[in-house]
């Protein structure tokens, strides 16, 4: 198997990966989400040239459920500053307590990225500006696992590094990652697309897109878009909907 462009391994004292049908209780999946991964990648080094694509997570410490009860706001903060004592609400979560995970991704330079390269070979660029910045414990903000409150340590890894292999488990149906739906019917919000000679605000509306997560000998497989694992599933349907591949 080819190695990875990337690979870290982080811990935590807690984390939280929200499972979305909890509307007002927030319960955590049992293992992170390759979007929070993904987050924790950016957090460290990103450009808008490229993308991080989770390839596999290995679970090294699964964590303790632990319910814990916090004082949270019951508004978002806009402009119109909020009296903290008529907003304060006090809502229970399921998180989990003393967790270590490696992760194992690509980087994928866009379209347009590559036909300014001139010559440059950003995939290599960008693995060692990620490898240089890890390395020395820079980042753009300190990583988190699922909210902000339970921040994350990190570290590089290398492809062999190994999670714990006793591990195997059937999470069932777990967040992949949101797609950004270009549409001219659904107009619910803007998000930028580069045309491949510049930005531009596209109105489109968000969609969740979802895998089966099964934990085997420590490592959870997220589905790519390359064959054998079917184009619909994983990232390939990620990139259906946000017309990449359409």
């Amino acid at each position: 198997m080819k190695d990875p462009s990337v690979c870290l391994r982080v811990r935590g004292d807690y984390a939280l990966f929200s499972r979305p049908e909890f509307k007002v209780e927030r319960v955590s999946y049992g293992v992170p989400t390759p979007s929070a991964m993904r987050g924790v990648l950016e957090a460290i080094y990103w450009k808008p040239e490229f993308k991080y694509r989770i390839r596999r997570i290995g679970v090294v410490k699964l964590g303790t459920p632990t319910t814990v009860l916090r004082n949270e706001l019951g508004n978002r903060q806009g402009k119109t500053p909020i009296y903290v004592e008529d907003d304060r609400q006090q809502r229970s979560s399921l998180i989990l307590k003393d967790v270590e995970y490696l992760i194992h991704a690509d980087i994928h330079v866009q379209p347009h990225a590559e036909a300014q390269a001139n010559g440059v070979n950003l995939l290599v660029k960008h693995t060692e500006c990620f490898n240089r910045r890890a390395r020395s414990g820079q980042c753009r903000h300190q990583p988190y696992l699922g909210t902000r409150e339970f921040w994350a340590e990190f570290e590089p890894a290398t492809p062999d590094e190994q999670p714990d292999t006793s591990l195997n488990q059937d999470f069932g149906t777990v967040l992949l990652d949101l797609a950004f739906v270009p549409s001219k019917a659904r107009k619910e919000l803007q998000f930028k697309r580069h045309d491949g000679k510049k930005w531009a605000l596209t109105d489109g509306y968000m969609e969740a897109v979802y895998f089966h997560a099964e934990l085997k000998n420590g490592w959870i497989e997220v589905p790519q878009d390359d064959p054998p694992a079917p184009a619909l599933l994983g990232y390939g349907k990620l990139d259906r909907l946000e017309g990449r591949h359409a």
